[in-house]
């Protein structure tokens, strides 16, 4: 397959952030996705975010499945790490990754074909294991590389491009990930860059499984009248439970809001998720409420976007297996194989 590469020389009046690098440097090659597609514009989000949050690019290893969606990460961070793993199988791949060096940050790009049908085993892994990663899927409903069957996202009744209504009662891996234990979860929509960037920022600085579902309209098959996945369903049918501000927490800033406008909920690593409430009886962090809030607006036919579950006291896969500080992929063999003596003393503890 052959990328095309952008041009290196650019406008030298570009805005450039702390580490002095410009959005194009956070960009990839030239994409070959159809026109309009959705990814382009998640794609286009992931670069805006990690501009403004100063990432260092090779700081980033990105991984992927198959599909359309998996296509992305070469259109996004061209200096980052990159796995591109077969069909279903990046958790599992990203997990070993996390376990073997802890200090990159982890982007794991998905579809809903990648996640929600060969893969959903190894999704429902990964959030209950609390990898430490912003899990992203690209979701329009359809295998677009395959001539838009219906994906087991696809809600039942929407219709195909041929008109053929589908039968089959979809999957939803907001409510699969609340469920499996992941401590961050949200829903977005590609054409909302307002909501989608800060959402994107906030799982990147998360500890702990960060799930993010964009739903992302497939122009080529995917985007007319019946489908639940197209731009105009989507605009017409979303019900935003709050505005989300991102924010790196610096020196003191004092505000006066009106009462219950504002939830702020403080991370260990302290950071700050700031919301700005448009519903007063939502609070994103109560698991089991967001899981109702989503089947009771499912059944009026209405998308529930924006940061549907937070947890202030996340914590991590190190975490749970009480690893060491130090990457593992750096420790020298005296580490990882310290003589039958240590292993005497292991199993004289266990007797």
């Amino acid at each position: 397959m052959t990328f095309l590469a952008k041009p290196k020389l650019h406008h030298p009046s570009l805005r450039v952030n702390k580490l002095g690098y410009t959005r194009r440097d956070y960009e990839g090659a030239v994409s070959t996705l159809c026109a309009g597609c959705g990814h382009d514009s998640i794609s286009a989000a992931i670069v805006q975010a990690c501009f403004n949050m100063d990432i260092e690019p090779h700081k980033v290893a990105k991984l992927s499945g198959i599909g359309c969606s998996s296509k992305t990460p070469t259109y996004f961070l061209g200096g980052s790490h990159g796995f591109n793993t077969v069909h279903g199988r990046m958790p599992s791949v990203l997990t070993g990754a996390s376990l073997a060096n802890r200090d990159l940050i982890y982007l794991g790009i998905s579809g809903d074909g990648d996640s929600a049908s060969i893969g959903i085993g190894q999704f429902a892994h990964v959030m209950r294991r609390g990898v430490n990663m912003t899990y992203i899927v690209m979701n329009n409903g359809v295998y677009g590389l395959t001539k838009g069957q219906f994906s087991a996202t696809a809600d039942q009744g929407s219709k195909s491009k041929k008109g053929v209504a589908n039968p089959d009662a979809p999957v939803d891996l907001v409510g699969l990930a609340l469920q499996m234990g992941a401590t961050f979860v949200a829903r977005s929509f590609s054409g909302d860059k307002a909501q989608l960037i800060p959402l994107i920022e906030a799982a990147l600085v998360h500890p702990g499984a960060a799930f993010i579902d964009v739903v992302s309209p497939c122009v080529t098959f995917n985007n007319h009248a019946g489908s639940t996945k197209s731009y105009d369903y989507v605009r017409e049918h979303n019900e935003a439970v709050n505005r989300i501000d991102f924010f790196i927490p610096g020196e003191e800033i004092t505000a006066d809001y009106a009462p219950g406008s504002v939830q702020e909920v403080l991370q260990h690593d302290g950071t700050v998720l700031r919301l700005r409430k448009l519903d007063e009886g939502y609070d994103a962090r109560d698991r089991v409420a967001a899981m109702n809030h989503l089947h009771k607006h499912h059944a009026l036919g209405e998308l529930v976007t924006g940061l549907l579950y937070v947890d202030p006291d996340a914590s991590d896969m190190h975490a749970h297996l009480n690893t060491v500080d130090k990457p593992l992929n750096t420790l020298g063999d005296d580490a990882v194989c310290p003589g039958s003596a240590a292993l005497e003393k292991i199993n004289a503890s266990l007797r």
